[in-house]
């Protein structure tokens, strides 16, 4: 099953515009999928007319509400999603393959030997004999 994931990046921000501070004229967004270990995404941006009527602080806006702003504004969510969607079931079943030329012969497998571990001599050193010597 392909997961689906929206984050946003990136904020630009107007320092003054009229009576309020920081406030937010651009959203860049991403929409991320996964599926085992294909993966797709498409990303953009979406820009805000300045704020008329009820105003969040910088500080209190959350990710969600961003989102919400994107998708009011012209960002097609559900166009997205299945872009993202697509992208992950072209990579489990490409719909367009490369095949090899049917008029050349294909060579055949190389057969390469198994490798085989080279054996370390043992260093051994010389047994001295110790004799002792007799007793006087």
């Amino acid at each position: 099953m392909i997961t689906l994931s929206w984050i946003i990046e990136r904020l630009l921000v107007k320092p003054i515009e009229g009576s309020e501070t920081n406030v937010v004229i651009t959203a860049d967004w991403r929409c991320n999928g996964t599926q085992d270990q294909y993966s797709g995404t498409c990303y953009g941006s979406c820009s805000f007319a300045p704020p008329s009527g009820e105003f969040t602080p910088y500080d209190q806006l959350t990710e969600a509400q961003i989102l919400n702003w994107c998708y009011a504004n012209g960002v097609d969510k559900t166009a997205i999603e299945a872009n993202v969607t697509q992208q992950i079931e072209n990579q489990i079943n490409p719909p367009v393959v490369t095949l090899p030329l049917p008029w050349v012969p294909v060579p055949p497998p190389e057969i390469v030997p198994p490798l085989i571990e080279q054996a370390v001599p043992v260093l051994v050193a010389p047994i001295e004999t110790v004799v002792d010597a007799p007793a006087a």
